[in-house]
């Protein structure tokens, strides 16, 4: 009786845990993807005017765009670097360093003088703070998404990874949310002023109570066997080249298609709508958050499926909706309704992004070993970031000048679209696996 009663005590410990784990995942993702977002936002619709205003309008709006893929450029780093220490010194310490890098980052930004006060120190400045912005989300994404699924329970790791994802629609709402008070309540003039400022100094207050929870949480217990073993790998990055070469490849061209239709969805999109359709910021911004609302709301549903389908049969689902909707969302956004511009976007973050990034995490953490597994998982997610999510919105602003439509645009998302099934089917499914190589 007595040993009945220890054994669900120490369930309900580990129940309490992992939910404890995830909580602290996504106040701390939605914090750095808050970060991350707010300046995609600022970038389509600040900074050309603030930071490269000798430029005509066209070619300030691409090189501010340019800006928000210099932190792709960087995340790679960010996921070597901190991935190195999170196989070597554990998730939690990392993931402390990389919302205070995060947070100082973003806080700078919204100090930064424009090119009118101090010149060309003005854009160069803002590049220097969105590669360190790049650096820190690029450790912090694999060290939230471990935390959750190495704490979770087995059989629902799809459900608990998926919970620090929730993250980037919930950054995406607060940066979208900010940016269309501020601007809606405020004449333009004064929010090109100082408006846009406070979406991101406000980051300050919610660093610290981010912080507070990263600290109150346990180390991965995956990690905690790993360093009682003694197992701990020297150099994580040189074990995934010689041990999982195939898997990163695979996993890197994955990914393309849910990025570029993400990244095309939410930042270039805005500039399309604003350019192409005649809608005012706030209403671009508006419908965007209703859409992001809507992409939370079904990403743990999508992940909880994969718990009992499998992983890759979701991610292929959200690959097919993510390529069909192409066309149709811009045909959606070109008559000038509002309502079918939110349809456009609830559309293809609900049905194509949804799927595919709710089921990410779990999938890339159960693809690789637990010694090398933070390291594997950030080169990974941050190549392919840096491969297809920053340079989208550039791109894609591009083809469409010089093309005058969209058709260009559909057809590379539809070759992304070839890609990602072509990788994902070369991985094998992974939800009925034991997560650490010791258990199987």
């Amino acid at each position: 009786m007595t040993a009945s009663r220890e054994a669900v005590a120490a369930g309900t410990a580990v129940v309490k845990q992992s939910r404890r784990a995830a909580l602290g995942s996504l106040v701390g993702t939605t914090i750095e993807w808050y970060d991350f977002f707010i300046y995609g936002q600022a970038a389509a619709l600040v900074f050309d005017k603030l930071y490269f205003p000798g430029l005509a309008a066209p070619a300030a709006t691409l090189v501010s765009l340019a800006t928000l893929g210099v932190g792709f450029v960087a995340r790679p780093v960010g996921g070597l670097v901190f991935g190195h220490f999170g196989d070597r010194l554990g998730r939690k310490r990392v993931l402390i360093s990389t919302l205070l890098l995060m947070g100082g980052a973003t806080t700078l930004v919204g100090l930064l003088p424009s090119a009118a006060a101090i010149g060309v120190w003005a854009p160069i400045l803002l590049v220097v703070l969105r590669l360190v912005q790049g650096i820190a989300v690029g450790g912090e994404w694999g060290g939230a998404v471990l935390m959750a699924v190495e704490h979770a329970p087995d059989g629902r790791r799809g459900f608990y990874g998926s919970v620090p994802q929730m993250g980037v629609p919930l950054g995406l709402i607060t940066s979208a949310g900010v940016f269309a008070l501020l601007s809606g309540v405020m004449s333009d003039e004064a929010f090109l002023a100082w408006g846009w400022r406070v979406t991101f100094l406000s980051s300050i207050v919610v660093v610290a109570v981010g912080l507070f929870i990263r600290l109150g949480i346990d180390e991965s217990p995956s990690f905690a066997r790993v360093k009682a073993r003694s197992e701990v790998a020297r150099v994580p990055l040189f074990e995934v080249v010689k041990h999982a070469k195939r898997a990163t490849v695979l996993t890197i061209g994955s990914q393309a298609l849910l990025n570029i239709a993400f990244y095309v969805t939410s930042v270039y999109v805005l500039t399309y709508a604003r350019d192409h359709a005649g809608f005012s910021r706030t209403e671009s911004l508006f419908a965007l958050l209703l859409a992001a609302l809507a992409d939370l709301a079904v990403i743990p549903v999508w992940a909880a499926v994969s718990d009992r389908i499998g992983r890759r049969t979701v991610f292929l689902t959200g690959a097919v909706f993510a390529a069909l909707l192409a066309y149709p969302m811009f045909w959606l956004v070109d008559t000038g309704s509002f309502g079918l511009l939110t349809l456009a976007l609830v559309l293809m973050l609900t049905l194509g992004q949804a799927p595919m990034y709710s089921t990410l995490a779990s999938f890339l953490s159960e693809s690789f070993d637990v010694r090398t597994r933070y390291s594997a998982i950030s080169l990974s997610y941050q190549i392919s970031g840096a491969l297809w999510s920053g340079p989208a919105p550039l791109v894609a602003a591009a083809l469409v000048a010089a093309t005058g439509g969209v058709g260009v645009l559909v057809g590379v998302m539809v070759g992304a679209f070839l890609l990602t099934v072509a990788c994902t089917l070369g991985l094998r499914e992974t939800y009925r696996d034991r997560l650490d190589a010791a258990d199987r």
